[in-house]
């Protein structure tokens, strides 16, 4: 006989699971300014501090726009509750038209998207102000008191499978032509931020011709810091520059 509620398959079960979690941090976000301001403020230190640490790939037109995709949309100090919420419901159809690997590639792009936010979080406990003015040697400080060590290595970790499977799927016809023919549908439906982001992660890899250099250099560099700040380095990084001003 068969079960009315036959089980999910793993990789649906993955990308549900961090829905859930991405969506309860949302909920925490919205229901409190002041925690929406000040994970805004340390997003935006934080991007800022990627950007410094990327320059040189960032000027490099092969890798540009990876590093703007990894530092806006999935370490990026926006609210992603619109998208997310997209993703979460359009998940019975994606299981029924999509790979596992893909929708796996999407569940542990949700699971560093919410591991982030999380990890943001419990540092904001440990800053000295709630406001975002703090220094290198404060969040070096707080970054340590958080703890966590294992899933600081998580995020680099995601980082680097995320983007490998990017890697791969962006050199299949198929995959790419299928995300092409969802344009007008995705518009249709109200999906445009999730669509949108997706494209543009598709883009960024396929422009690269091969992430293997970059995906090392990201976990090489990313491992390094998380090393130093654990061992006790008071500024592993210069200050990141100021945001500019608008005109």
């Amino acid at each position: 006989m068969t079960p009315a509620n036959p089980p999910i398959p793993s990789a649906a079960a993955a990308l549900v699971r961090e829905l859930g979690r991405v969506h309860a941090l949302h909920a925490a976000r919205a229901s409190n300014p002041i925690l929406a301001g000040a994970l805004e403020r340390l997003g935006d230190w934080q991007a800022r501090r990627l950007a410094a640490t990327y320059a040189d790939l960032a000027r490099d037109a092969r890798y540009a726009d990876a590093i703007a995709f990894f530092q806006s949309d999935l370490y990026g100090s926006q609210d992603f509750s619109k998208r997310d919420a997209d993703l979460a419901r359009i998940v019975p159809v994606m299981t029924r038209l999509l790979p596992d690997g893909v929708i796996m590639t999407v569940a542990r792009a949700m699971e560093l998207s919410a591991l982030s936010h999380e990890l943001d979080a419990k540092l904001l406990e440990h800053l000295p102000r709630a406001d975002g003015q703090f220094s290198v040697e404060d969040y070096c400080r707080a970054f340590r008191r958080t703890g966590r060590e294992p899933d600081r290595r998580r995020q680099v970790e995601l980082i680097g499978e995320v983007g490998a499977a990017l890697d791969r799927y962006v050199k299949r016809p198929m995959i790419r032509g299928a995300l092409a023919m969802m344009r007008k549908p995705a518009r249709l439906a109200g999906l445009d931020e999730l669509q949108t982001f997706l494209e543009r992660g598709f883009a960024a890899f396929h422009r690269m011709n091969g992430a293997a250099e970059f995906l090392s250099t990201v976990r090489e560099r990313e491992g390094a810091l998380i090393d130093a700040i654990f061992a006790g380095a008071k500024a592993p990084f210069p200050e990141p520059p100021e945001p500019r001003r608008k005109t």
